[in-house]
């Protein structure tokens, strides 16, 4: 039987006005369906009006500018509903969710089915049944001691993944996914013996020991940014008083 990494695998990945998972909103999102290693990939595209003007610092990055979302783009609210429910399909047929940084991604699309669906991502999946895999947690643990950055493109540039259209999800998406597989074969012998929702567990160990490594370096270099501990979704902030 084949290990997980060789089996199916979907990727989720998004684009967006901002890094602010509060106040930001998505522009893009793909979701790419790969029944197995090899295997030519179902793919989702959406493009969003997003509601808000897109900065131009996001829109150097990703190529989308405010005159193409709102003649091409779609409404928020049905996009997020479609997203939800695609998310939705996959876990429950059991496949593994490969998010590169979750906690972007996820809350991020989190927070635009509240703002938009009066939902949120529970509302759709439980997230008991969610397995996600995050190809940046996974090779920083996993290779932990390796020096450099670890972006989408030195993930793909380190394992020999091909990356053709860096910031198109659909592109990021698939990216990831191989990235995943490439880390899994990798380490086979240490990720191979593990489930995927084992796997899942375990990265949100690794995440807030990750977190807690960074902010420390953070304190120690005179910053006070916080690191956010929670993977694979971060919490709702505190209602203000």
């Amino acid at each position: 039987m084949p290990s997980w990494f060789e089996g199916p695998l979907a990727a989720f990945d998004t684009e967006t006005t901002g890094v602010d998972v509060e106040d930001d909103r998505i522009v893009s999102a793909a979701l790419v369906v790969q029944r197995g290693a090899g295997v030519l990939p179902e793919v989702r595209r959406w493009l969003v009006s997003p509601g808000i003007p897109v900065p131009a610092a996001a829109t150097e990055i990703h190529g989308l500018t405010d005159a193409h979302l709102q003649h091409h783009g779609r409404w928020p609210a049905p996009v997020m509903e479609e997203v939800a429910r695609g998310i939705a399909e996959q876990s429950a047929r059991g496949t593994p969710l490969v998010v590169m940084n979750a906690p972007f991604d996820l809350t991020l699309l989190d927070r635009e089915l509240k703002r938009h669906r009066n939902s949120s991502l529970s509302g759709y999946l439980s997230l008991r049944s969610l397995c996600v895999l995050d190809p940046r947690v996974l090779d920083k643990h996993l290779d932990r001691y390796r020096k450099g950055r670890r972006t989408l493109t030195d993930l793909c540039a380190h394992y020999g993944v091909e990356l053709t259209g860096a910031h198109d999800a659909a592109a990021d998406a698939m990216a990831a996914l191989d990235v995943v597989r490439a880390v899994g074969r990798r380490f086979a012998s240490r990720l191979e013996t593990l489930s995927p929702a084992e796997v899942h567990a375990r990265q949100t160990v690794w995440y807030a020991a990750q977190a807690r490594g960074l902010q420390a370096w953070f304190a120690l270099n005179g910053s006070d940014e916080v690191c956010d501990p929670a993977w694979p979704l971060r919490p709702d902030l505190p209602a203000a008083a």
